[in-house]
């Protein structure tokens, strides 16, 4: 087995899974049986043959007591002998006193204060839950400065929209009211007009015409009774006639346009095949003739070459 002294020099001054450097000088831990959550000598779970640590169930609200010790060094699957506590407060202290009477101080004060700490959590969230259940809903956490910030900026924005809105609703209405548009105004929703009509009716300023409704509604009748069965309509063709001569002719005209398009873009299309053709052509001819010189020349070469033997 390692000494502690030697699994902390590698730990330290190496590598450790559990470390969580920051830039300041304190390192964090994250294993979980890390009694204070700092890195160094005396917190190490690794480092130290002999340690104590208090923690909670994940799903229950127990307490555990977890102790480690030399003798259980050589078996990894019992080396955490794990201790229930109360949930009375005082009597897990007392059971902490018991437990570690002749370890390092050091230890036993963490230990309380964790101990400490995980019950001011519990009560806290009773509390909230107790809360909750009073309430019918459930309760919105505390935000951070910044997103508080925002939330509070984008209200007042949207509060002072509105009632930018509602005044100019308003100013609208009392112009209204004012005959300032004259009677019925083209450019205000149908809806704000009702809404003065209305007022204007209910404070006595207005009164709702009820013989031009009446004349409304008999002339609507009147409509569906004349296009009712057995109505009789004279219509000439004439117009229509020549609306759809002139229709046709336009269509026929739009035909032709297409047709000349059509034809304009084929002949296009041969004359640029036409003309890579021809470069083709001209391209191989040139590549003909270069082959042809270089054959003389070389020729040329070996009958001087010959000459001078």
């Amino acid at each position: 087995m390692a000494s502690d002294e030697i699994v902390w020099q590698i730990i330290n001054q190496q590598f450790c899974s559990f470390k969580l450097k920051t830039e300041k000088e304190q390192n964090f831990c994250r294993n979980e049986y890390n009694v204070t959550g700092f890195c160094n000598r005396q917190s190490c779970p690794l480092a130290n043959s002999r340690y104590a640590t208090v923690r909670q169930h994940p799903t229950k609200d127990t307490l555990y007591l977890y102790m480690k010790t030399i003798e259980r060094a050589h078996l990894p699957s019992k080396m955490w002998e794990k201790i229930k506590l109360s949930n009375n407060y005082t009597k897990a202290l007392e059971q902490l006193d018991e437990r570690l009477i002749y370890w390092p101080k050091f230890l036993i004060h963490k230990c309380k204060q964790r101990l400490t700490r995980l019950t001011q959590v519990q009560i806290r969230m009773r509390r909230i839950a107790a809360e909750e259940e009073r309430l019918g809903e459930k309760l919105v956490p505390k935000l951070a400065p910044k997103i508080k910030n925002r939330e509070q900026a984008r209200e007042r924005k949207a509060e002072a929209a509105a009632k930018l809105e509602r005044t100019i609703e308003r100013e609208l209405v009392e112009r209204l009211r004012q005959g300032a548009y004259g009677d019925q105004p083209m450019n205000v929703s149908e809806t704000i007009w009702k809404k003065v009509l209305n007022a204007m009716e209910r404070e006595g300023q207005g009164e709702r015409d009820e013989d031009m409704d009446e004349g409304v509604e008999s002339d609507d009748e009147e409509r569906e009774s004349e296009d009712g069965e057995g109505a009789v309509e004279y219509v000439s063709d004439i117009d229509e006639s020549d609306e759809d001569l002139d229709e046709l002719e336009d269509w026929l005209e739009s035909d032709d346009d297409e047709v000349e398009e059509e034809e304009a873009e084929v002949d296009s299309e041969d004359e640029k095949e036409a003309s890579k053709k021809r470069k083709r052509g001209k391209v191989t001819k040139m590549n003909s003739k270069r082959a042809k010189k270089v054959a003389g020349e070389k020729e040329k070469l070996t009958l001087t070459n010959e000459l001078a033997w």
